[in-house]
């Protein structure tokens, strides 16, 4: 990132918060740690901001509740922009629903108003050394992305090794593809295995997120503009189209495409030519187009949001690509591949492994963001862990989302696709394992979920929340007291105080609890 100071480690953070006085007093605790602070009123304008400058900001602190735009509304557009900035919210609610809802939306951490500047500062020290890792390991991808072949995608589950056959089906001809399939799901890594299998594998590959573009400028990125077309066309641009001449073009989120920028896409498709903004003649082009979408066209075209004529031109091979919550079989697989990758990048060529509680509570969940959303689990875990091993503990807040989660009912799973036979003696073992330590763990969470409100109604005290987490903290993790600290976002000399206030003996940490 261009704002980050190695040396002094202090980075670029924008504060969006309506509040004005909590605007100032998160600048001045920020700033107090050396960091210099952007400020934005709304969501609107710091969504401007960042589009304007991306690559400015190492870490965004965001509020939730806001006017106009809501910090879940902010994360929504942040994710369709394409943006990977950390992003810790903010919250003064009392309910841990908005909260949940923002950490499955993409955000890094929270944070509860009013927060202090050693907690903040924590958040945002941890914030930037997973931005930093992942600015390495994005360029690392990119640098691989451009030889996807089929033996790159993951597949164990009946439900993926069909998509595999009809994608290489379609790689042996030219004819357009529609990748269909909720967004996290794979569908650009599929694209280019399909590039890569067909006659067109030496050639450009051109990825267009038409969901990311604004609407005035999806043409001309598309098509290109001759100078002078418009007010600022400074200097002639070729556009997507002519830079995959001769290749693939990867037009993502084609639903989202303006119903006039549809007409001349039908005309390229049909004619193969493109028409260039300002140019008075068209220009012809050969293009293999491959299209993703996360929307139902055939309802979009009901709806009178895509040209059915479109339509039936692009939808000749539609592929769908299953949710990762329908392809379970597939996830002890990724979670290796991710885990290993990001070691070899992260840690300096040592690879970590998985133990078998993290392979279960990781297939256990639904992923509503897909591979995308456990890839970037796996990553945070990766950078974050101070061991040779990941182990549940590493997914604190996977854990806290399955309160009511039975490890029996994903042991075979788990266990088919790591190799073992759970019938067998090692096979035991590996349940014993799991349902000894993992369900132990999460019964903990279950038991010891933290109430917002008191049995009047009543919002409850700030402290007596306080003292009932740190007292679960501690027997969450058996009186370590360095990971209580750390995992809690103070100091240890912080937290012996404390302990000391509220009368806690971290040995026996339930005992005289409320």
């Amino acid at each position: 990132m261009t704002g980050y100071n190695e040396l002094k480690g202090a980075g670029q953070i924008l504060v969006v918060e309506d509040d004005p006085v909590q605007r100032r007093l998160l600048k001045n605790a920020i700033e107090r740690h050396g960091h210099v602070v952007h400020q934005a009123e709304n969501g609107r304008i710091g969504l401007e901001m960042v589009k304007r400058d991306s690559g400015l900001f190492n870490v965004i602190v965001l509020d939730l509740m806001m006017p106009e735009m809501t910090g879940l509304e902010f994360l929504d557009a942040l994710h369709e922009f394409g943006t990977q900035i950390p992003v810790i919210v903010q919250t003064g609610q009392g309910g841990i629903e908005t909260v949940v809802q923002a950490m499955r939306a993409g955000a890094f951490d929270f944070v509860v108003k009013p927060v202090s500047p050693e907690r903040i500062a924590t958040s945002i020290s941890n914030a930037m050394k997973l931005d930093q890792r992942e600015v390495k390991a994005r360029a690392g991808r990119r640098s691989r992305s451009g030889s996807v072949g089929f033996d790159d995608i993951v597949s164990a589950s009946p439900a993926m090794l069909r998509v595999i056959d009809l994608a290489q089906r379609a790689a042996q001809s030219n004819i357009p593809v529609v990748l269909e399939g909720e967004s996290g799901v794979g569908k650009e890594l599929v694209a280019r295995a399909i590039q890569s299998g067909g006659d067109r594998s030496n050639k450009p590959f051109v990825t267009v997120n038409c969901g990311a573009i604004p609407h005035n400028l999806v043409e001309s990125i598309l098509f290109g503009h001759e100078k002078g077309a418009f007010t600022g066309a400074t200097e002639r641009h070729i556009g997507k189209f002519m830079e995959a001449d001769g290749g693939t073009i990867f037009l993502d989120e084609i639903g989202d495409l303006p119903l006039e920028v549809q007409v001349k896409l039908l005309r390229a498709v049909q004619q193969g030519e493109i028409e260039t903004v300002g140019a008075r003649t068209a220009h012809k082009v050969n293009v293999r187009l491959i299209s993703a979408t996360n929307k139902d066209l055939i309802e979009e075209v009901k709806n009178g949001h895509f040209r059915e004529d479109l339509y039936y031109r692009l939808n000749v091979f539609p592929i769908t690509i299953p949710a990762l919550r329908k392809r379970k079989e597939d996830i002890p697989h990724l979670v290796r591949v991710f885990a290993e990758r990001f070691s070899s990048e992260q840690k300096n060529g040592r690879r970590m492994t998985v133990n078998a509680g993290a392979l279960a509570l990781l297939t256990a969940y639904d992923w509503p963001g897909n591979i995308r959303q456990l890839e970037n689990a796996i990553f945070r875990a990766v950078v974050l862990a101070e061991g040779p091993e990941l182990t549940e503990g590493d997914f604190p807040q996977i854990a806290a989302q399955l309160p009511e989660y039975e490890v029996v009912d994903h042991l075979a799973l788990v266990a088919d696709n790591t190799g073992l036979d759970p019938d067998d003696s090692y096979g035991e073992e590996f349940r014993a394992s799991i349902s000894g330590e993992v369900h132990h763990r999460l019964s903990e969470v279950s038991e010891n979920a933290i109430a917002s409100v008191n049995p009047a109604g009543d919002v409850r005290r700030l402290a007596d929340v306080e003292e009932e987490l740190i007292r679960f903290a501690l027997k969450f993790y058996r009186g370590q007291m360095s990971q209580v600290a750390r995992k809690l976002g103070i100091g240890r000399s912080t937290l012996y105080r404390k302990l000391k206030d509220y009368g806690i003996d971290p040995d026996n940490p339930q005992k005289d609890a409320a």
